[in-house]
């Protein structure tokens, strides 16, 4: 992701106090992120339960569940237009300490509006801690540091749609469903502590008020058209990958691949892979061009999406490979892109293009769902196709 600060004029830089030597900065960034956004689709990976426990349609059930990407969505945008005037260290450690309250009351949640309410919840206190630590990043971190740093947080975002997955299944399997929630809400809080060990407070850094109004930003932004089209990309990224990684699991619970629960989560081994090339995304793309680079990754997904129709377990984990690999690639190299195009209000910019992924995200859910729920899985698999094409085409207007 991009920096999500403001201009600023700093009056000191100061990083955190209990990283003397590189890998352990990277360590504690990247534990960081994993904490911040392990809630985010941690939950995928026990859909089936959920479906049951609720007794709704797979849908329905992946609608709700997904629905924390609508708080995603608006607090990316609301974090964007406010962050030169929000304390990073205070704002983060308030989110990630709200976030356990939606997260452990997801154990008892009655029925499913209740459920979809606190998932939505949930997406509003990760967006927030999630764009002002990227935002504190960019302000505290050299220019020879900035890289290794982003480079940490993304593996650790990463990271996190694998691990959380894989704590969430055996939690559930183990435990039961209640205690899922209750085990994650105390890695919100531990993601809070580690917060307050790691980030020191610093002087304040006096943000440069733009000329234009956050709003007039905002149009300027939409009226560029390789701005346009990455946010336009943005949004078919996350609804391509949701719509694989939700609906997914309903097949691999299914005759004839009939997976348990646990056998479920270590699926999420897929992403394993996704870990390594993600970080390499940026030098790719700085060495071939962002349209090159964003071509070949959808393209990757593309080939992965044939293989999950097949009803070989093998076929469909290596599919899971592709799709995971591309759309994560693809997502690094548009949002540096924003970074680059946006020559003033990158805060701005930011946030406009984590609002259209994150509503991607919920829309994919939505329009996805009803296809896997009316004519199966087939034509998910086409409807993400769809969307993987769609993100290509606009990748022609991405001009250095």
């Amino acid at each position: 992701m991009t920096d999500l600060s403001a201009p600023i004029k700093q009056d000191v830089v100061t990083m955190e106090a209990h990283s003397p030597g590189l890998a352990l900065r990277s360590l504690v960034i990247g534990l960081t992120a994993f904490l911040t956004v392990v809630d985010l689709f941690a939950t995928q990976a026990i859909l089936p339960s959920l479906t049951r426990h609720y007794g709704v349609t797979p849908a329905a059930m992946g609608f709700a569940v997904n629905a924390s990407t609508f708080g995603m969505a608006v607090a990316g945008l609301v974090v964007g237009f406010f962050s030169p005037h929000i304390d990073r260290r205070a704002g983060i450690l308030l989110s990630l300490t709200l976030l356990a309250i939606p997260t452990s009351l997801l154990a008892s949640a009655p029925d499913l509006v209740v459920f979809t309410a606190l998932r939505v919840a949930q997406g509003l206190c990760m967006a927030s801690a999630f764009a002002l630590t990227l935002a504190h990043l960019g302000e505290q971190c050299s220019a020879m540091d900035a890289g290794s740093a982003f480079a940490a947080y993304i593996t650790g975002n990463v990271a996190s749609n694998l691990v959380g997955r894989l704590i969430s299944a055996a939690v559930a399997d183990g435990l039961g469903l209640a205690w899922n929630f209750y085990f994650f809400a105390g890695l919100n809080l531990a993601g809070a502590a580690l917060v307050y060990l790691t980030i020191q407070r610093v002087r304040p850094m006096h943000a440069v008020i733009p000329a234009a109004s956050p709003f007039s930003a905002t149009i300027a932004h939409w009226r560029d058209r390789r701005l346009r089209a990455a946010f336009g990309i943005g949004f078919c990224i996350l609804f391509a990958f949701i719509g694989t990684f939700t609906f997914v699991n309903f097949v691999l619970v299914r005759p004839p691949l009939s997976l348990g629960m646990m056998d479920l989560g270590l699926v999420y081994l897929v992403f394993l892979p996704s870990i390594v090339t993600t970080l390499l995304a940026g030098r790719v793309a700085a060495r071939l061009g962002t349209r090159p680079t964003i071509w070949s990754a959808l393209t990757v997904a593309g080939l992965g999406l044939p293989l999950m129709l097949a009803p070989h377990l093998g076929a469909v984990l290596a599919g899971m490979v592709l799709v995971g690999v591309g759309t994560f690639f693809a997502q690094a190299a548009a949002t540096g892109f924003v970074g680059q195009a946006a020559t003033d209000n990158r805060g701005i910019a930011s946030g406009t293009y984590l609002a259209c992924y994150f509503g991607g995200g919920l829309v994919g859910t939505a329009v996805l769902g009803r296809l896997f729920d009316a004519f199966g899985w087939q034509a998910c698999v086409a409807g993400v196709g769809v969307a993987l094409a769609l993100a290509a085409l606009l990748a022609f207007a991405l001009k250095p």
